[in-house]
């Protein structure tokens, strides 16, 4: 057994939260574990959009580096922030039971919800689901860990402000002053914490294993599969949210244009045992319904508003573009 886990994190409030639980997990288990909180350049550049920073896991890349030059062993993230394919060497070791799925409108009051109004995010795939529901609405840029965007609310205009409610709950950060959306479908993984290791680091594999949880790893997998079919490389309001009940898995994914105003949904249910490929599938039907040609659209619009990048992140960890 090694002597010290050497575990890699973010060092915002909410990632904290995440890696003392994964640390008291591990504890509780009779294991060592030492925090190495570092700075991703998702949080450092803060003045610029995510997308114009061309770079794969904006929020995980610098833990990647990390583990792969032996300075962590294990690096804990939002499963919704880690790219559907890990750099080479790195695996993902376990998966904890999901919290909240679900997005979460903080407001000062919802009479604007039938009128005008401003509401802030910085997710593609919340502004195209709000701007279709709401179209009447201008979408305000929101970037920063949850304590800077809360207040960023509080300090403009806004009506109102897109989170995560499971980063709120964590945090106890839950204001007065929320609705959850239910009609919004969230993003693949959302609420779901993932540990990643060394794929040769047996080890730590071995250890990481025992804190799995298995209906929370074949949901998101399912929806991760989804979205990567879609992807193709590309960056798309894409949501996708599996559920388990009774022996059947029940999905259900979105893909919609950047303005909102085409949306595409699939909802099926497979028996647990036959689950191969069915993310692909459902994504597969999403494309065959006129998918492709959106995902076509979006891409041309994605390159008019960015630099050639290096690697894309899913739709939830862009920023949105200028126009936003």
């Amino acid at each position: 057994m090694k002597k010290v886990i050497r575990m890699g994190t973010r060092d915002s409030e909410l990632a904290l939260w995440q890696a003392n639980t994964v640390k008291d997990r591990l504890e509780a288990l009779g294991y060592q574990c030492e925090l190495v909180p570092v700075k991703s350049t998702g949080d450092l550049q803060l003045d610029q959009p995510l997308y114009e920073l061309g770079i794969t896991g904006i929020f995980t890349k610098t833990l990647d580096v990390a583990m792969i030059r032996g300075t962590i062993d294990i690096a804990v993230h939002s499963m919704k922030d880690v790219p559907t394919a890990l750099p080479k060497g790195i695996v993902q070791a376990a998966v904890l039971p999901r919290a909240n799925p679900r997005d979460i409108l903080v407001h000062k009051g919802t009479d604007f919800l039938n009128s005008e109004g401003k509401v802030a995010t910085g997710s593609l795939r919340r502004k195209a689901q709000w701007l279709h529901r709401y179209p009447l609405h201008e979408m305000m840029p929101l970037r920063g860990n949850v304590n800077t965007r809360l207040q960023k609310l509080q300090d403009n205009d806004w009506n109102a402000a897109i989170f995560a409610a499971a980063g709120l709950e964590r945090i106890d950060k839950l204001p007065e002053n929320y609705t959850e959306l239910q009609w919004m479908i969230p993003a693949p993984a959302q609420g779901a914490m993932m540990v990643v290791a060394m794929e040769n680091d047996r080890e730590c594999r071995e250890i990481l294993a025992q804190l799995n949880d298995q209906d929370t790893e074949i949901c998101t997998r399912v929806e991760r599969d989804f979205l990567r079919e879609l992807e193709g490389g590309c960056t798309a309001p894409i949501g996708a949210l599996a559920t388990i009940e009774q022996n059947k898995l029940f999905f259900e994914g979105v893909l919609l244009s950047l303005d909102g105003e085409q949306r595409l949904t699939v909802k099926e249910e497979c028996p647990l045992d036959q689950l191969q490929g069915f993310g692909n599938r459902c994504a597969q039907q999403l494309l065959m319904r006129g998918g492709t040609e959106l995902m076509r659209q979006i891409r041309q619009e994605m390159n008019s508003t960015q630099p050639s990048p290096e690697g894309n992140e899913t739709g939830e960890r862009n920023d949105l573009p200028k126009t936003s």
